[in-house]
């Protein structure tokens, strides 16, 4: 059976938004940017700052904010349509590659200049973009000491920002709040979600955080059950024999071992041992979309925020160096990197919130094989029914765009011709809700 997305179901829809399918075709041409000449008005975000988590020692999260450029036509007001925050992985690395590489209204080309994105999310819904943790990106950590160690502790600055973000305008306190992103935002999202709903419970309705739901690219939640796949997975695909995945395998055994007996530095080691060996048996350009001949060009984004008039038309410190990933942030955040926090999404599933897992359908770091892993294992009582659910064929314009499953609150999606970085990949794709 194909899938046909229904008329505006309140909360699905909103999860979908990333995956569905309309292209949207633009005309306009590009801004080239040099050293001499100021970041394009009409590039410029509606909004951007510093999101203070941390009053006393200056700390803060670097934010860019984009209105909703065509509010859906069930939402009559600004003050109803949702708001996406977006949230990058890394662990390390900063939103403003999703910005100016995959989802946001302009993106950067080889020339380094800006144009027009053909399928920004920010067309319906308002988009925010965080550079999470602090020492990420733009934003700021007082101190390397100050940077989070765990997923609690990323969660409490998150809030802040968030709760911070949401008092600017009067509006944004009405408006549904979805939070999304990829990679090792497969841990930030559930442990947002999780902190926002145990907050929430604590204060009175006007004071809580209006959560829609969240939704999860190519996530990387349960590392110890992910990394276990990766040999079967190559292997099926044709890309390794069966010696290798024995050779594979055993690395992964090793993983999973550090894993159990809480050796957490460990086996964030034997994990990347395991993607090393996987990249120099197939002698793939990347792990993270295995049709590509060249890795995504991410450092066009670096060399593009590095030029100092973008730095000052984006209000940042021109004297501050950006990283697309920071080694700081990835070296103190080390040890939380194989823990789990597939409890989390169980309590946000429990609790009716909308989970939407969604992978490329080419990836073989986080991609579908290691995402339907754990969630075989999750702790739910609706989780045999899903797994029972109907596989859904989703069609765009009469072509094969990918598969859609869901039972009750929770929803999983494979994007066809797609990587890790869907929104590059299939980034064209918008709902057309007639």
């Amino acid at each position: 059976m194909e899938y046909s997305p229904p008329l505006f179901p309140k909360l699905l829809f909103l999860l979908l938004i990333i995956i569905a399918a309309v292209l949207h075709h633009s005309t306009a041409r590009p801004l080239p940017l040099s050293a001499a000449t100021s970041y394009p008005k009409e590039a410029l975000p509606t909004k951007s700052g510093y999101l203070t988590v941390n009053s006393t020692s200056g700390s803060a999260i670097y934010y860019t904010y984009y209105e909703a450029q065509n509010p859906h036509k069930n939402t009559s007001k600004i003050s109803q349509t949702p708001i996406l925050i977006w949230l990058q992985g890394g662990p390390g690395c900063s939103s403003m590659l999703a910005n100016l590489y995959e989802l946001g209204p302009w993106i950067v080309n080889q020339n380094l200049s800006l144009e027009p994105n053909p399928g920004p999310w920010n067309n319906i819904f308002g988009l925010l973009f965080l550079d999470n943790p602090i020492g990420t990106g733009f934003s700021i950590a007082a101190s390397p000491q100050e940077i989070p160690r765990n997923q609690n502790d990323v969660a409490k600055h998150l809030y802040i920002a968030i709760k911070e973000f949401i008092a600017l305008d009067e509006s944004f306190k009405t408006r549904p709040i979805y939070i999304t992103g990829e990679s090792y935002a497969g841990k930030y999202i559930p442990a947002i979600g999780y902190h926002i709903l145990k907050e929430n419970q604590l204060l009175p309705r006007g004071k809580r955080v209006n959560l829609g739901g969240v939704a999860i690219g190519n996530g990387l939640t349960d590392p110890g059950v992910q990394v276990a796949t990766h040999g079967l997975n190559a292997y099926n695909l044709g890309l390794i024999n069966e010696k290798q995945k024995a050779i594979l395998e055993e690395l992964q055994f090793e993983a999973v071992g550090f894993v159990k007996s809480g050796n957490w530095s460990e086996a964030t080691n034997a994990r990347t041992n395991v993607l090393n060996a996987l990249t120099n048996m197939t002698g793939l350009a990347t792990l993270y979309d295995f049709r590509r001949l060249i890795p995504y060009q991410d450092d066009l984004v670096a060399t593009f925020l590095n030029n100092v008039e973008v730095k000052r038309a984006l209000g940042v410190n021109e004297l501050l160096v950006f990283e697309v990933c920071s080694d700081v942030v990835g070296d103190a955040l080390k040890d939380d990197v194989m823990k789990s926090v597939r409890y989390m999404v169980e309590f946000l599933v429990k609790k009716s919130v909308k989970v939407l897992l969604y992978q490329g359908q080419c990836d073989l770091r986080d991609g579908v094989v290691s995402t339907l892993a754990w969630v075989k294992k999750m702790k739910w009582e609706g989780i045999e029914q899903f797994l029972m659910a109907e596989r859904k064929v989703w069609r765009v314009d009469g072509k094969l765009a990918g598969y859609v499953q869901r039972w009750e609150s929770l929803s999983h999606a494979v994007v066809m011709n797609a990587g890790h970085l869907v929104p590059t990949d299939q980034g064209v794709f918008i709902i057309n809700n007639k």
